[in-house]
């Protein structure tokens, strides 16, 4: 502590806004604990900021403007029509993030949450050292959370900089490129690479792995590759990409393919092969809090670290670094906080990747239902044979529900379509309340509607098939 610095004190000292923090702050204040919040940048963090929010504004722009470029089945046409990437990037900030950001400010004040914009950095079990601009105060604490959040992975040959991109430069482009090489074909790479391919960008993707999205089953993603295919875009895999050789007005990729050294030229190189936990700037190395190799924290099923009254949430802990995964664990851990008897549990976090069609998934697969023991077994509905589906021209896609055969309860479901992130709810409320199959197709569910094609996947697992 350095001269005239007396040290405040915070019940719970929350560090990081983002999904995770600014959630475990307000549960924290609404549990009657006298929050403080540390902030670097902006609240929010990376997902509303920089990440999941903004990527979803420009999939729906993208969208919207690949919808007038391409002929339909129905009749309808459009005049000619261009894109304004400069306005397109203000109505992302003002309208979309600035509003959610804007409102967690709100919120802050309306639970009387302290909020200190700077970096923290522990110094010793107890307190923690902020430092914003030329300023700096101490804060003591009864708990801590540590909700840091991750960032984009650096690899070696390939340097962010103007034409070399990270997730953040690819959503912060005021041009639409002719091309563009992506390094990484996770859902990240994904969905930015149906982005661009949209605005009429060429784009091709490196992937390491035997496939794109390799995460999720083979044909969920099969009909995310034959979207790609019809416009245009060329999926590479089994490839390792070494360098990137930056110009004025282009980069080139070199990769290694077959054993064979090639290249690739293009406007710009977006990188996407991962993202790097923030857990190594925050001196932990003067806490007792133990990490991995990566960074990870060590943490029990309440978020407790290997200090007692030090937390941890969000994508700094095991687990897929997943935005309402981190909201949900800040909600738990303020609960334990509090003196409730809460903890983690993960049995249903759905997942989704929102490339065209969108896939989403939540429980087992088959496959890792079989390895748990379950007799279990995969019962698929297409899309096709679904009115609202065929009413929207949006008939690509399936529903499956994973089934234990001997008590017909729900254990999995994955789908790829239309509105395939807003379907997933349904079925992971079936999983966490334990429904059958006889619940679901007993449901009265609205027609035409694409939520039917759960009704009816139930209905062919229970050997009753109305629609196909």
């Amino acid at each position: 502590m350095v001269v005239g610095d007396f040290s405040k004190h915070a019940q719970t000292l929350v560090i990081g806004g983002g999904p995770g923090g600014y959630v475990a702050a307000i549960r924290a204040a609404q549990l009657g604990q006298k929050v403080t919040l540390i902030e670097k940048d902006t609240l929010g963090g990376v997902c509303l900021n920089v990440g999941c929010i903004p990527s979803k504004a420009m999939i729906h722009v993208s969208k919207e403007f690949r919808a007038t470029q391409e002929k339909n089945e129905y009749g309808l046409s459009y005049g000619p029509s261009t894109l304004d990437m400069v306005q397109t990037q203000q109505w992302k900030k003002t309208q979309v993030v600035d509003a959610l950001t804007g409102g967690i400010a709100a919120l802050m004040k309306k639970n009387k949450i302290s909020v200190v914009y700077g970096e923290a950095m522990f110094i010793g079990n107890e307190k923690v050292r902020v430092v914003g601009g030329s300023e700096g105060q101490t804060f003591s604490f009864d708990n801590a959370i540590i909700a840091t959040g991750s960032r984009p992975i650096e690899i070696p040959g390939f340097k962010f900089g103007d034409r070399i991109l990270d997730s953040t430069g690819a959503l912060n482009l005021n041009e639409v490129p002719k091309s563009m090489v992506i390094v990484g074909g996770g859902y990240i790479g994904s969905e930015l690479a149906g982005v661009y391919a949209n605005l009429g960008t060429k784009v091709t993707i490196l992937e390491g792995t035997s496939t794109i999205l390799p995460t999720f089953s083979k044909d969920l993603v099969k009909e995310v590759i034959r979207n790609f295919e019809h416009k245009g875009v060329e999926i590479l895999t089994d490839v390792k990409a070494t360098k990137a050789l930056s110009e004025p007005d282009h980069v080139t990729v070199s990769y290694e393919a077959n054993g064979k050294q090639e290249s690739i030229s293009a406007d710009y190189v977006l990188v996407t092969v991962g993202r790097s936990v923030n857990t190594d700037a925050i001196g932990l190395e003067y806490t007792d809090v133990k990490k991995d190799q990566r960074g990870i924290i060590e943490v029990d099923t309440q978020g407790r670290t290997s200090v007692d009254h030090i937390y941890a949430i969000g994508d700094v802990i095991p687990g897929p670094q997943l935005a309402h995964k981190a909201s949900y664990e800040g909600k738990v851990v303020a609960e334990v906080i509090a003196g409730q008897a809460s903890g983690f549990d993960y049995t249903v976090i759905p997942a989704v990747s929102f490339t065209d069609p969108e896939i989403a998934v939540v429980g087992h697969t088959v496959d890792s239902a079989k390895k748990s023991g379950f007799k279990a077994k995969g019962f698929t509905f297409p899309l096709q044979a679904n009115g609202r589906a065929l009413s929207m021209g949006k008939t690509q896609g399936f529903v499956r529900i994973i089934v234990d055969t001997e008590t017909s309860s729900i254990l999995g479901a994955e789908l790829v379509g239309e509105q395939a992130s807003e379907l997933i709810a349904e079925l992971t409320m079936a999983i966490e309340t334990q429904l059958t199959l006889d619940d679901i197709s007993l449901i009265i569910h609205v027609h035409p509607s694409l939520s039917e094609s759960i009704m009816d996947a139930s209905e062919l697992a229970k050997g009753l098939p109305i629609h196909i």
